[in-house]
């Protein structure tokens, strides 16, 4: 079992950025792919980020290609995603989730029903 707990969210004004960590229990952390999903209200679930167990393979939606970044720390059990140049539409709230299905972040890391385990949400405001 793993339980994934959120932070960093809040508002922020266009142009600017939030850190949103995820804090993992359980000693099997290194064996899950990390990713980072949103929802907007009426609108379904979006993949944003994952980055692979080994840290060496990560994948972005392309509205946030040059603007987000995920990263993990295996020692510390943390995944933090990295949010610059926030826009309005970038709100939502994002969830972190994990998988120990596959270890590399390709095309399934981007399908949220393969994910096993989902934080609570934390939401990410961006006003104009």
């Amino acid at each position: 079992q793993v339980q994934l707990v959120e932070s960093g969210g809040g508002l922020v004004q266009a142009g600017g950025s939030l850190r949103l960590s995820c804090a993992a229990s359980g000693r099997t952390f290194m064996r899950y792919t990390m990713a980072w999903f949103r929802q907007a209200p009426g609108k379904e679930r979006e993949f944003v980020a994952a980055i692979g167990a080994s840290a060496d393979s990560t994948g972005y939606t392309d509205s946030v290609k040059g603007r987000f970044t995920i990263s993990r720390d295996n020692a510390k059990n943390t995944n933090r995603l990295e949010m610059n140049s926030l826009k309005p539409e970038d709100t939502a709230v994002y969830y972190c989730a994990a998988t120990s299905a596959f270890s590399y972040a390709g095309t399934s890391a981007r399908n949220y029903r393969n994910y096993d385990y989902w934080g609570q949400g934390t939401q990410v405001t961006v006003s104009s």
